[in-house]
Parts: structure tokens; C-alpha cells; sequence
């Protein structure tokens, strides 16, 4: 099972949680279409990056459009998806999203060669070490870089074969542990943060490959007395990506973090909006598709 999916599976247990009030989620996250059907940013744009949050989403509520339900809108997001073809014309996270987005779709709503050819797109941004990274022609990769490339090939349907491909990968993320038992994204680093963490740990676990137990307890150690967790050691409040993303690390390596439970679930419900959505941090004004998503994924965890 692809880690999108498993990320969904948890997503959808929110609705344990929220009650009635998924119907609040599943309207603000309806609002957020548009005509040509995509999805709105924070400024009311279409935007891919945020298309591919609120379609996984509505999944996660129940209330995906397809053939059956909505089915207009449907086939307006497939029509708008098939307009950026192979990807040539995106930066690397787009085309990670435009994978991801996809996904979500039925499987022979994607045209023909669509996903081999957008797999072999991701080749333009693999780092001279074997990793890969957000900028092409670099030297070595990124833990958010390999992460997002696993991911997009899993979300295509084009696994990484290679076992040279593999341990090339294994090894860039190995190079990025930094000297607190965690990841940074760059090689070297004092420090670590908890979104590079958790993403070299799903993406080690892609692979099959070992998760140093450091690891989980450089994450579990990043949490703030209030419930949430920091971006990085040094960093003075929670934010919800980090919160979500180290809950969801953290149960995927067995490391226990529910007598905390409460107080995970009160950092959450500070959050919320009685909009239906979530703000990404106590300093942020804006509720989004994105992070809605991972409040979704937080409240998820938090539910068993």
C-alpha cells in the first residue's frame, strides 16, 4: 500500500472525532472548488499544490466527487489535470502533486502512458549522490526530495525497481542524519527538524530499509508541553505539519505518545475553525485545504 493511502486511512478516522462536525469540514473543503475544477490557494487561485491536499481531503470525508456523486466536478478536475500532460512544464513539487492528485482518481480516468511518462520526468531532479532534491543538478539529495519522489512513484504505479536505485536513495537519506539523531536537509547539520524526520522515516520504510531507532525519539523528544510539536529544537511553538507528521512517524516506528493524548487533542481543537478547516499554527489567520488535511491526519492518530 502506497504511504498516500496509508496517510488516508488515517486521515478518515477523524471523522471519529469530529462528529457532525465533518459536515463543516466537507462544505469549507467543497467551497474551495472552482470552475475549471480545480481547487483555491490562500488567495482564491487555482493551484495544484492545494488541489492535490483538498482532493485526498474530501476523500478522507467521504466526499470525493466522482461518477456517481458530483460527477460534473469530476470530470472538470480530470480535464484540468490532463491540461498539465507529462509535467514538463512544472517544478518538481508540482509534478509531485500533479502524481498525487491523480491518485485520487480512478485509475483509467489517466490517459494512456500518462504515469510512465510522468515517472520518467522525476529522473530531471535526481541529485548526483543517487537522492533526490527540489532543484535538479545538484549535488546531493534532500529529505523532503527523496520523500516526495517515492512517493510520487508509488502514487504512479511506477515503484523503484533497482536495488541500486534503492540503496542510492538509502544512502543520500543516511548522509542527511543530523548530530541530534534526526534528519535535516542538507548534510552536516547540528540540528535536525521534525518534517525532514519523518519523511526520511517514511521513506526508509518504503524501501524496506532500516529507521534508526534515534529516530523516534528525536521526534518524540520535539514535542511541546502544550501538545503540538516543534518544527526544530530550537523553534519556540508548534505548528500543526509538525504535529501531524511526527504523530504519524511515531506510530509507524511503535513509539508510544498517547498518554499525551489529551493534550494532543486540545493543541488540535485550538486550531480549528468553526469554518470547517484548521489553521497551521496559533500565528496563522488563513484555514487551507492543506492544512485541513493534516489536521484530519492529526485528529486521525488521536482517535485511537
Amino acid at each position: 500500500m502506497s504511504r498516500r493511502l496509508q496517510m488516508l486511512q488515517v486521515a478518515r478516522l477523524a471523522q471519529r472525532v469530529l462528529g457532525d462536525a465533518t459536515d463543516l469540514v466537507a462544505d469549507f473543503l467543497s467551497g474551495l472548488a472552482l470552475p475549471d475544477g480545480s481547487y483555491a490557494n490562500r488567495d482564491g487561485k487555482p493551484d495544484l499544490y492545494y488541489t492535490s491536499f483538498a482532493l485526498d481531503a474530501l476523500a478522507a470525508v467521504d466526499r470525493l466527487p466522482d461518477d456517481q456523486h458530483h460527477a460534473v466536478m469530476a470530470s472538470r478536475t480530470r480535464r484540468w489535470l490532463t491540461s498539465f500532460d507529462d509535467g514538463a512544464s512544472l517544478d518538481f513539487v508540482h509534478r509531485c502533486c500533479l502524481a498525487r492528485a491523480w491518485a485520487s482518481q480512478p485509475a483509467n480516468a489517466r490517459p494512456e502512458g500518462h504515469a510512465a511518462a510522468l515517472a520518467h520526468r522525476m529522473a530531471d531532479n535526481r541529485a548526483a549522490d543517487g537522492g533526490y532534491a527540489t532543484r535538479a543538478s545538484v549535488s546531493h539529495g534532500t529529505a523532503y526530495g527523496c520523500f516526495l519522489a517515492v512517493n510520487a512513484f508509488e502514487d504512479l504505479g511506477q515503484p523503484i525497481h533497482t536495488e541500486d536505485q534503492r540503496q542510492a536513495i538509502t544512502a543520500c537519506l543516511h548522509r542527511l542524519r543530523s548530530d541530534d539523531g534526526g534528519w535535516a536537509n542538507a548534510p552536516g547539520q547540528p540540528l535536525g527538524s521534525t518534517t525532514a524526520t519523518a519523511a526520511a522515516i517514511a521513506t526508509l520504510r518504503s524501501l524496506d530499509a532500516t529507521v534508526p531507532a534515534e529516530a523516534g525519539i528525536f521526534l518524540r523528544s520535539q514535542q511541546h508541553p502544550t501538545g503540538g510539536f516543534l518544527a526544530t529544537p530550537d523553534t519556540p511553538l508548534p505548528d500543526l505539519l509538525s504535529t501531524a507528521v511526527a504523530l504519524h512517524a511515531l506510530d509507524a516506528v511503535e513509539i508510544d505518545w498517547r498518554k499525551q493524548r489529551d493534550l494532543v487533542l486540545d493543541y488540535l481543537d485550538s486550531l480549528w475553525s468553526a469554518e470547517g478547516g484548521f489553521h497551521g499554527s496559533w500565528a496563522d489567520d488563513v484555514i487551507d485545504a492543506e492544512y485541513t488535511y493534516y489536521g484530519l491526519v492529526a485528529l486521525g492518530h488521536a482517535s485511537v
